[in-house]
């Protein structure tokens, strides 16, 4: 029997019409960029993304590695979905995504109604209604494009593919590692209108937003701790005018420092809460994550609390 020259190894009576092959390609085209925006957002900077997670209720322990997990398969499917032998593979890939994050989001609907949902970069959605249309007009997508195109073929090239992202991601993260410790502190900040030293022992710096439930949380949880011969410097990335009244309440006793601007630019991050060990003023280490033990069994290696 002759094969069909859009599909190999079909028959031409099995040949799509014109219109179900544009809305594949067209289906394809728009996951493969959400998907590919949201991916790479999380390989190049799965810090912010990991805290944007932990706030999805992702536990703060597995947070980074499920983040940088999931942006390789989140790129890697968006490859799949633009290649026509691998669509399929694709689609079915980034609609099982999308289903589960409906799920979760379902799951704890009550606790994140309202949130920035952080499923894409540039992408602002507030969980709520509006969010599930989102996401099953974007399932409506995927499925198009996985439906209507041939039977996806060569494991074997998906697989490398794969392989080179998740190489691309591990470089990636090595370099956003790196650039945790070691970054030289400014020699003072203004706390009170005067210069404060941070280049003199242990400095602990906490930037937060005094309208943030994460950050009170943290700063209760930071306040409990038995610091050794460390000072304390909270940072307001926002509103100062509540940050003293913000660390009256949490208990959290630092001095104020109101250089936030220069000092994230330094120590550059997401979304608040944020923590910085600093050590004669070098950087020991930077924390996006304040959940379960941590940053607390990191802080007590470093010497910081007992």
């Amino acid at each position: 029997m002759e094969e069909s020259a859009v599909y190999p190894n079909q028959s031409p009576s099995l040949e799509l019409p014109a219109w179900k092959s544009i809305a594949s390609w067209i289906g394809a085209i728009v996951i493969a960029l959400l998907f590919t925006a949201s991916g790479i957002w999380k390989i190049v900077d799965p810090l912010e993304a990991s805290t944007k997670l932990n706030q999805m209720k992702v536990p703060g322990m597995v947070a980074l590695p499920f983040t940088i997990i999931l942006g390789v398969v989140e790129a890697w499917s968006a490859v799949l979905i633009l290649i026509p032998r691998f669509r399929r593979w694709g689609a079915w890939l980034t609609g099982l995504m999308l289903v589960a994050f409906m799920v979760w989001v379902g799951y704890y609907y009550t606790d994140l109604t309202g949130q920035d949902c952080s499923c894409f970069p540039w992408l602002k959605r507030a969980v709520g209604p509006g969010f599930f249309i989102g996401d099953t007009a974007m399932l409506l997508a995927s499925v198009a494009a996985g439906v209507w195109s041939r039977k996806s073929t060569n494991l074997r090239g998906a697989l490398i593919i794969l392989g080179a992202i998740a190489v691309f991601a591990g470089v990636s993260y090595g370099v956003v590692a790196n650039q945790q410790t070691g970054t030289l502190a400014p020699e003072t900040t203004i706390v009170d209108g005067k210069p404060y030293s941070l280049h003199e022992g242990k400095v602990f710096l906490y930037f937060f937003d005094p309208e943030c439930t994460h950050c009170y949380q943290a700063a209760v949880a930071l306040s409990k701790h038995k610091w050794q011969d460390t000072r304390l410097v909270a940072v307001a990335t926002r509103v100062p005018e509540f940050a003293q009244g913000f660390l009256d309440m949490t208990g959290f006793r630092a001095v104020l420092s109101t250089d936030a601007v220069a000092l994230k630019e330094v120590f550059p991050h997401g979304d608040p809460p944020y923590g910085v060990a600093l050590e004669n003023g070098r950087q020991k280490a930077g924390f996006a994550i304040f959940e379960g033990n941590q940053p607390e069994s990191s802080l007590r290696d470093l010497g910081f609390i007992e």
